[in-house]
Order: structure tokens, then sequence, then C-alpha cells
């Protein structure tokens, strides 16, 4: 007998930007309760990579799950195959909803789910300006409402809500700056109007209103948005506009505005990655990650610490991955002559546990942070993004928990140079090693994030050291910040 194909023929279709729903062919599919459904709902936010069962238990519980929390799980998964794939024989395998040891993953082509298109359509769109309307209205269409609400108690939920409004967004911008380039800036001025409304401290959205007004003939209520947009900064942030709008508003006053300038569409940077560890299982496995991930590319790989120094001089990746226990040269000493190199990548630590003292020491040689091996593929490239960004600690919770079970010994190496800092800067050391990003650490002292990330590279600059880790390591090692706080 041949495996039933529906699936494979786009007949069933994930919907999650509005209310959740599964339709195969017209109908809607019965998920079961709510939290049966966010089990589905947790498998499409990690796109096709497995998602361990243990996890799973902990993101729909969080803190308290019950004591048969595995086998309702498997309850769970049994009843949404039987949904999903109702034409399959009881004991045929299932093909959207799949085992994937440890956990479970979703199956399907991209364009089933309609996150997953968005993602796509948003973010990897290139072209001229017909070819972004066309994308950004197919995206915007898209579109029923807040995304995965039925879910917005749950961590994971709230933050994949956040990103995916996000992509909205940009979607909403990326159509308006495509229209004005073709003519359509009359039709799109109240739907920037709102835009910009709903969103004051967007600075593109304010671009987009005033060129739109002035591509109408509409000079003085284009320097009015403009206005607007300093009048919102300077309540809410203390801040002019930006040099671009300021730049945008002289060019206004002075008639120079010929052409609208267009900002460049976003493309999902390739970001080359070097693996190395003495396992070979190990090293497949990420160069499975890699290449299955857009924007990440696998640059090479390595069995031992002299191979990996190597590789990274004739490969020149952005990123390292480099195991902590290899031999001929350990992971520790082949980070910091990696490190020493001129102009060198971000390194990045695999270990088993993460409270080995030579991780430690790592972070103070200047690698970017640490991963555990027994990571799940998303968290795995949440950690090469993060580190590749330099704008946020890999894991802070674990970072700074591992730093500050370490940083109370007595290190006779340990720099002095925080004193005769001024309590501003201070501030700033303080909040970086409590793990904040750049953004959260903008919105806590009312700073644009572009200069916070240029405050904390002075900051680097000054002391000598190469990665945000270092310096959350001399807050604890000088007393700045202690382990009880």
């Amino acid at each position: 007998m041949s495996t039933p194909t529906y699936h494979s023929e786009k007949l069933l279709s994930f919907h999650t930007l509005g209310p959740f729903q599964v339709r195969l062919r017209d109908e809607t599919l019965d998920l079961g309760g709510l939290r049966q459904m966010a089990v589905l709902a947790r498998l499409l936010v990690a796109r096709g990579r497995a998602v361990p069962v243990g996890m799973l238990i902990d993101e729909l519980w969080p803190g308290s799950p019950p004591a048969q929390a595995l086998s309702t799980i498997q309850g769970y998964v049994s009843r949404l195959r039987r949904s999903l794939e109702p034409e399959r024989a009881p004991r045929e395998e299932a093909a959207v909803l799949v085992s994937a040891p440890p956990g479970y993953a979703i199956r399907v082509p991209a364009d089933q789910v309609d996150s997953w298109r968005l993602e796509s359509l948003v973010v990897r769109t290139a072209g001229g300006p017909e070819a972004v309307w066309t994308a950004m209205e197919q995206a915007l269409s898209l579109w029923r409402g807040p995304a995965l609400a039925e879910f917005a108690d749950l961590p994971w939920a709230a933050s994949e809500a956040a990103r995916l409004e996000e992509l909205r967004l940009m979607a909403v911008e990326r159509r308006a700056d495509a229209g004005i380039q073709l003519g359509k800036a009359g039709s799109l001025v109240p739907d920037l109007e709102s835009h910009a409304s709903a969103h004051p401290l967007r600075e593109e959205a304010w671009r987009l209103l005033a060129l739109a007004l002035y591509r109408t003939g509409r000079q003085g209520d284009a320097l009015g948005a403009l206005r607007r947009a300093r009048h919102a900064w300077r309540e809410e942030l203390g801040l002019d506009l930006s040099a671009a709008l300021q730049q945008l508003e002289g060019d206004m006053l002075a008639q120079r505005l010929d052409v609208p300038p267009a900002p460049a569409a976003p493309t999902a940077a390739g970001l080359r990655v070097l693996v190395a560890d003495d396992q070979a299982l190990v090293r497949t496995g990420m160069r499975v990650v890699l290449e299955s991930e857009p924007g990440l590319e696998f640059a090479g790989e390595a069995s031992d610490g002299e191979q990996a120094i190597a590789a990274v001089r004739a490969h020149r990746p952005d990123l390292v991955l480099l195991d902590i226990q290899m031999p001929n040269v350990d992971g520790l000493t082949a980070a910091r002559r990696i490190l020493s190199q001129p102009d060198p990548p971000k390194v990045v630590m695999m270990t088993t546990f993460g409270t080995d003292d030579n991780l430690y020491s790592a972070l103070r040689a200047g690698v970017s942070g640490f991963i555990l091996k027994t990571s799940p593929p998303e968290q795995l490239i949440a950690a090469m993004r993060a580190a590749a960004a330099g704008d946020a600690l890999i894991d802070p919770a674990v970072t700074t928990r591992l730093i500050a079970s370490f940083a109370g010994r007595s290190d006779p190496t340990a720099p002095p140079a925080l004193a005769g800092f001024g309590d501003e800067e201070l501030d700033l050391v303080r909040l970086v090693a409590r793990g904040l990003t750049n953004a959260q650490i903008a919105a806590t002292l009312h700073l644009d994030e572009p200069d916070v990330g240029t405050a904390i590279a002075g900051l680097l600059g000054r002391l000598g050291l190469i990665e945000r880790a270092q310096l959350v390591v001399l807050a604890y090692e000088s007393g700045l910040v202690k382990p009880s706080s």
C-alpha cells in the first residue's frame, strides 16, 4: 500500500498569524484543548527543528509540570497526529508531526506555515521596487491578527509573537518604501500616518511618512511630520532626531530632495562558522545545523586544537565553535592563540558541562561565551547569532552564574582599571554584568541603542578587552558587582 501524500500536496496549512488554526483542504481541524494546541504551536516556532520532550514540558508548564507530564505530552502528540493525518493507517509512520529524538518536530514545506512564509518574504525578498511591493503585499495579507495570542502567558510564545510583530512592521515599511519609489505616495499617506502614530519611536516610520507627504506636494505637512517626530523623541527619550532624519529635514527645507534615499533591503548576512571538536558525530551534527539554517555557512572543521588554529588561518571564518576538551592542544589554549591573531574571529566554546573552571578562564581570555553540546539546534543558532552581533551575552543567566561562581577567587592579575571611571560608565558596566542586551540597556538609561553600542565598545577599548563577557568578568573581579547581587 502506498503512503498517503495529501500533506505533500499542500492541502494542510498552519495559521499562527491570528487565531491559531490548522486547515486540511477547506476544513478547520479540531486540535483539542489549549495545552494540546500549545504543543503544536511550540513545534511550529522551532521551524522544523526538533524540540526535546524535556523542553516541551518545561515550556508548557513553566516551573510546575505535573507528575505525569511525559505521558500527557505523548497523549497530546498522538491525538494531534490523528487530527493532522486522518488518512494515515494506525501503524503507519507519521509524516507531519514526527518523532525526532529526543523529542518531536514538524515536517512540512515552508509555504504551508504562514509565519514561516512571512519571514521568508520579509527578510529574503530582494530586487527592484516592483518585486518588493508584490512580496510585502503577500506578506501582509497573511496577517489576520496578533500572533499566538492564545498562548500569550507562555514566555516562548510571547517572545515569538514579538518577533513576528517586528516582521510585520518591517513589511509595512518595506512596502511603503517600494510604493514611494513606484509613485504611489498619495495612497500610502493614511496608512503611514497610522503607522507613525502607533509606533512613534520608529525612525523609518517618520522617514517614510515625511517622504510620502513631500512626494505628494505637501512640503509643509512633511516638515510638520518631522517636527512631531522630534517632539515624540524628546518627550520619550530626551533625544533630538537622528542624523538621518535631520539630514532629510534639511534637504526638504533647501528643496534638494530629488529622489528619496532608500535604505538597502535587509539581507541575511552569511556567517561563516568553523567547527572544532574531536568527536566526528558532533562535527557532523553541527554541520547539518549550519547547512539547514539560512544565513549560516559551514566554513570547515577540525578534530583537535592544533588543527583548529591552522583552519582559522586557512579559512578565515567569522566564528569558531571550539570544544573545550580536545587532544594535542586543548580548547582553552587554542582559543587564546586564535584570539591573539590579527582580526580574530569570534570564538564560542562548546562543553558538556557548564561549570568548568576552564570555561571561566576562556571567558577571561575573550571568547564570546559558551554553549552546551546538548542544546537544541534553535539555541545553538541563537548563540551563534548573538556572538556574531556582539550586543548580548550568550545565555546571560548561565554565563553570569558561571562568572559569579568563580570570580570570588583572589586573582592578582585582575586589572584595577575601573578605578577612576565615572558613575555613568560604572552604571553601564553594571547593566552589562547583569546580562542586559544593548536594547535593554538603552531602554533603562533612556539612550539610543547605537549610542549604547558605541559606549560599550569605548569601554572595551579603554580596558584592553575584546569581548563583552570579559567586561562581566571584570565587573565581578573588581567587586563592582558581587555574586550575592
